[in-house]
């Protein structure tokens, strides 16, 4: 008998413990739960059953046990249905004819398209990203590079320092990740560094104290200029168009000897004259060069074993030149209506 009375005990938990753990999430499944242990032949009513089965002293706790069973069972289906009947007014209420709101699209900002479109005509053959800190050191923004102590960059008016003794400052180029990828990787080095840099300028029209570049370095053994001229004809021909020319002008850059500026024949007029090329039918993009002997040295590269070849262009300048916006404020006001103009593709 006493083995009985436990089993029926046992039962009786067995069952609550379903009741509370069970998890209804629609009301077909609400009502298979009222048929389990609500209904005519549900768990309760087998339960209950067997209290006459139950010896006179124990009966009065099981009898208790079996009305939390009971309790329980039916506020958790009353409140369930509920829910239920109130999300389905709430559903009913809606006019499913009426057509729903529109989710507006974003768009791509201007200098990410440009970025995105050199980035990927470099990686198609074969240069790999490489990024480094916007904070710098003097070594790596200026001595590593061949910028003279005298030089007009490292002026507070051109560069915005972060330390009294001007050992730390905003890079104003990213040619220090260059120089990091030479000190810790040896040739073949064939990598582009775009990037966010910063100078100390006046913000106008044509200027702004930050802005992006993307510079690009190819070290190996027998690299030549003419290797340098046609990456950057296919460049070109890439991001402007097949029929596109370039020249090349002589330069100067502290860090590149040979250096010179590359133009292009006008994307807009094709090379006949316009607003854009201000009639000449040429455009300037970006600087270039051989690197400098002695930059390879100060990166513990053998100059007589290595040479190499490093560009450098300014991601807003094109992307002003390619959509002709004429104020390069524009870009960093955040103005939806003007982001909107612009699609994902260049």
């Amino acid at each position: 008998m006493e083995t009985q009375v436990n089993k029926h005990f046992d039962e009786a938990q067995k069952v609550l413990s379903a009741i509370r753990q069970a998890e209804i999430k629609s009301p077909h499944e609400l009502e298979q739960f009222r048929i389990e242990f609500l209904g005519s032949k549900g768990k309760l009513k087998n339960l209950f059953s067997m209290v006459k089965e139950v010896p006179a002293e124990e009966r009065k706790n099981f009898g208790l046990l079996l009305n939390t069973l009971k309790q329980d069972a039916e506020s958790k289906y009353e409140s369930l249905k509920k829910q239920f009947e109130s999300a389905a007014a709430r559903i009913s209420a809606i006019d499913l004819s009426l057509p729903g709101e529109p989710l507006e699209l974003g768009s791509r900002h201007p200098v990410s398209i440009v970025r995105k479109k050199i980035v990927d005509i470099f990686s198609s053959i074969g240069y790999t990203i490489a990024e480094g800190p916007e904070i710098e050191d003097d070594w790596h923004n200026f001595t590593a590079l061949n910028f003279p102590p005298d030089h007009p960059a490292r002026d507070m008016q051109d560069t915005y320092f972060i330390t009294e003794d001007q050992q730390w400052m905003l890079r104003t180029h990213t040619s220090t990740v260059q120089v990091r990828v030479m000190e810790s990787q040896k040739p073949p080095i064939r990598v582009i560094c775009p990037g966010r840099v910063y100078r100390n300028e006046t913000i106008s029209a044509r200027s702004h104290c930050f802005f992006h570049q993307v510079e690009g370095l190819y070290v190996d053994k027998d690299v030549s200029f003419a290797d340098l001229k046609q990456t950057l004809l296919y460049f070109a021909q890439e991001l402007f168009g097949k029929d596109t020319r370039i020249r090349l002008r002589p330069s100067y850059f502290p860090f590149t000897e040979p250096s010179a500026e590359l133009d292009v024949s006008c994307f807009i007029c094709g090379g006949k004259g316009c607003p854009v090329c201000k009639g000449c039918g040429w455009v300037e993009i970006l600087g270039c060069g051989m690197v400098d002997p002695q930059v390879l040295e100060n990166c513990k590269i053998d100059s007589s074993v290595y040479t190499g070849f490093a560009f450098g262009m300014g991601i807003e300048r094109i992307a002003m030149l390619k959509y002709q916006i004429k104020d390069i404020r524009i870009l960093f006001e955040n103005d939806v209506r003007f982001l909107r103009q612009f699609e994902a593709g260049f």
